[in-house]
Order: C-alpha cells, then structure tokens, then sequence
C-alpha cells in the first residue's frame, strides 16, 4: 500500500540552528493500468505504446486528480487474470464487465456504466439474427474473440451454433463484411459505435440487451486507499455527468472520435 508522510524538520538545541539537508521530493509514482486495447470504444491501442478511448479518458482524468502519471500496460482478455497481479498494475481498465471469475484475483471499483450484449450482423441479416434462438442453430456461425465475457456468453446460449474464435478484436466485424462469419455478440457500446465505421452492418436493438452487467475498473486487492481513491473520483464524475460526456464523445449523436 502506498504510504504518504509529511516530513517536518525541527531545531536541535536552544543556542543554534543545525543546517537540515531537504531532498528533492521524488517523482510520484506512475498508476499502472492494464488494459486489453483492443476493445473500442472502451480501450485502442495505437500500436506504438499510445491508448485511445473511453476508459483510457477516465482514467487519465483519474490520474490528474491523484497527480500521478498514467502508464499503461498491456495485456489480453485471455491473459488479464495472470498479468494484473504479475505485471504489477494498480488497476484494469477497458470496458470491464463485472464478473464472479474476476473477483477471484481483483477487487472491483463501484459501477461506471450499464451494459449488455447485443448482436452485430450484416444488415440484410438484420431480421434472421435478432434472437438467441434465431442465433443458436445449426449453420450459424459466430465470432467471438477468446477469453472474456463474448467467449462466455456464446458458449452458454450458443451451443448449436457453430463458434468461430478470431484472436484480433479489432479485425472482428470484418469477418461479417467479408462473409466469413454471420454474427458477432457483443457489448452494445461496443456495437454502436462499430457500426459508425462499418456502415454495412447494423447492432440490433442496443437498447435492448440479451442480458445486463456493470462496467467496473478492476483494483489491485487489499488497497482500500486506492479503493477510495478511485470510487470517490468515479462517484464525482457520475454525479456532474463527466462518465456521460466520456460516452457521448465516442457513441453519441455528435461523436467524433
């Protein structure tokens, strides 16, 4: 756990003043965050060590608060479990849902945002893939990118379809353009703001999820400073609409980036 102390010096002696040598106040350190990168609007990478989005927004702001410089680290959603602790990061961050598996090596900050799953297809397919039950049959085939929360889900209510695992996130609706693959289920955020840059494709009912889970940032355990540090920051920007701002710069009516 990080420590703060306030050094003061004293006078020995009634008679004299002793010279005290003051060192130069050390450079704070770094919050590392692991995050995946390949995860818009939440987290993308550049490729050459820079991070774009949501969370990367946040978390840079949160950074500026705690008057600590933001280093990010990466890692993968196959991976995350084992890099977060081993790779010494103070939190992840990303578009990280709430789930009982990542309990077990992290703690969770309180909730950002709500999200669900929701299906991507090509839009003439807009009506034959709305369903669960329109999805989980023979012939269908879906993309999933292995290790997180999509992977789980399509395991658990696609097991008549045919799974496709495509290890690059960021190429996923790609294989839908090119006809490789017939539906990506994914996080509704996740899913409007890729149809942005694919307009032949269409997120279906995005209001209207499959299921529903938190947004978190995971915590380095057992550190209730930074718990508090963190939560009271999220709690500030839930309050006067800085969380909302970061989601409309991405996927709102006027987004840009």
């Amino acid at each position: 756990m990080r420590i703060r102390r306030l050094v003061t010096a004293a006078a020995v002696g009634a008679l004299s003043l002793v010279p005290v040598a003051v060192p130069a106040a050390a450079a704070p350190a770094a919050l590392r965050v692991c995050t995946t990168g390949d995860y818009p609007p939440y987290s993308v990478s550049d490729g050459h060590g820079g991070y774009r989005g949501i969370d990367v927004d946040l978390v840079r702001g949160l950074g500026e608060i705690l008057h600590q410089p933001v280093e990010f680290v990466p890692t993968t959603w196959s991976t995350m479990a084992a890099d977060f602790g081993a790779k010494h990061c103070d939190i992840a961050a990303g578009g990280i849902s709430d789930s009982a598996s990542r309990r077990s090596y992290a703690d969770f900050s309180i909730n950002y945002g709500t999200d669900g799953k929701a299906p991507i297809v090509r839009a003439a397919d807009a009506s034959r893939y709305a369903t669960i039950e329109q999805i989980n049959r023979p012939g269908v085939r879906v993309v999933v990118n292995p290790g997180g929360t999509n992977e789980a889900f399509a395991r658990t209510h696609f097991p008549a379809a045919r799974l496709i695992l495509w290890p690059d996130n960021l190429t996923m609706v790609d294989q839908l353009d090119r006809g490789r693959a017939d539906v990506f289920v994914t996080d509704s955020v996740e899913g409007r703001y890729r149809v942005r840059q694919h307009p032949g494709l269409r997120v279906l009912h995005p209001d209207h999820p499959f299921d529903s889970s938190g947004k978190i940032f995971l915590l380095r355990r057992n550190d209730p400073l930074l718990a508090a540090e963190v939560n009271g920051w999220l709690a500030s920007q839930l309050a006067t609409g800085g969380t909302d701002r970061a989601f409309d710069a991405w996927i709102g009516p006027h987004a840009t980036a």
